[in-house]
């Protein structure tokens, strides 16, 4: 959308209007002059008078021609096409103080915020269309007991093709070590040790993680039992904060038809922070803010960045 107001006028009628309006200035400024100067020092009364009075209607009739030209003009220039799409709103882009009122600016930002959006909706309507049920008015009428239940394929897999998988990434990353255990039947928990730095706890359900929780590697990842602890959250707040942005993750990389690439792209993320500690915040360029290292990893170029920084 253009930011100008498309006009269709006549130019050079524009330019003469111009000097019709300051010829007409000129005169009225010639009106009032005439008034503030008063009578001339003439020797006789009378004659001052009538050289006032002859002097005031020339300069009144001046004003009347220069109004005429004026409007006669004002004919030839046209006037603003009605097809502008904010309609008479586009005339708020003609007042000259746009600091104290930018509401022509504010019009101008809603009108294209408004086309953007109806743009993504129609978008979104045609990738919605293509995952309709396509159910017809029979179908509806059908019992649901005789219709049969759509089974999720994408979400069971084999036990076997998720730990080949996994044991494929455990292979990609040697300073990264995966243990893989079935303690509640087939989904499978993993128990990920990224160097001397951190553990981190995988609760997955076939292959798509469902919970993350990362703790110090001094910590410990055990309950009394023997079992892994799914449940408590690290002592210390740098792996509380990780945590935390280890749980976004996996929604940045989803992929629902390709699981295998989401866990290869989280565990890549993943070992960015094999250098927490040694990794500067690539903004402000420090160790430490708030007594925290950089927790934060961007997700596409791994990049190291403060809570606050990163925004």
């Amino acid at each position: 959308m253009a930011d100008v107001i498309n006009v269709s006028v006549n130019l050079e009628a524009f330019s003469q209007a111009i000097s019709a309006i300051q010829a007409l200035r000129s005169s009225v400024s010639r009106v009032f002059d005439c008034l503030k100067d008063g009578m001339g020092n003439k020797e006789t009364l009378e004659g001052r008078e009538k050289a006032f009075i002859a002097h005031f209607q020339d300069n009144l009739r001046s004003v009347n021609w220069d109004l005429n030209e004026l409007e006669r003009l004002s004919n030839l220039v046209g006037k603003p096409s009605e097809n502008h799409p904010l309609h008479n709103g586009g005339l708020l882009s003609l007042d000259p103080v746009q600091d104290e009122t930018p509401l022509y600016s504010q019009l101008l930002q809603a009108h294209k915020w408004s086309n953007k959006l109806q743009y993504h909706v129609g978008l979104a309507s045609g990738l919605l269309n293509q995952q309709s049920l396509k159910r017809s008015a029979n179908q509806m009428g059908v019992s649901a007991k005789r219709r049969p239940k759509a089974q999720p394929t994408t979400l069971v897999l084999p036990p076997q093709y998720v730990d080949d998988v996994i044991s494929r990434i455990d292979r990609m990353f040697p300073e990264m070590s995966i243990h893989l255990s079935r303690p509640n039947g087939t989904s499978a928990v993993l128990l990920v040790t990224l160097g001397k730095v951190l553990k981190v706890i995988v609760l997955m359900r076939s292959l798509f993680i469902d919970r993350t929780i990362v703790k110090g590697y001094n910590e410990n990842a055990y309950t009394e039992d023997g079992k892994l602890d799914i449940w408590s959250k690290s002592n210390y707040q740098v792996f509380q904060k990780v945590t935390d942005h280890a749980t976004t993750a996996p929604l940045h990389y989803q992929l629902p038809q390709m699981p295998d690439v989401v866990v290869r792209s989280f565990m890549t993320w993943l070992r960015s922070y094999i250098k927490l500690f040694q990794t500067p915040c690539q903004r402000c360029g420090k160790f430490l803010q708030d007594g925290l290292p950089p927790t934060w990893r961007d997700f596409r170029t791994l990049e190291a960045f403060h809570d606050t920084c990163r925004q």
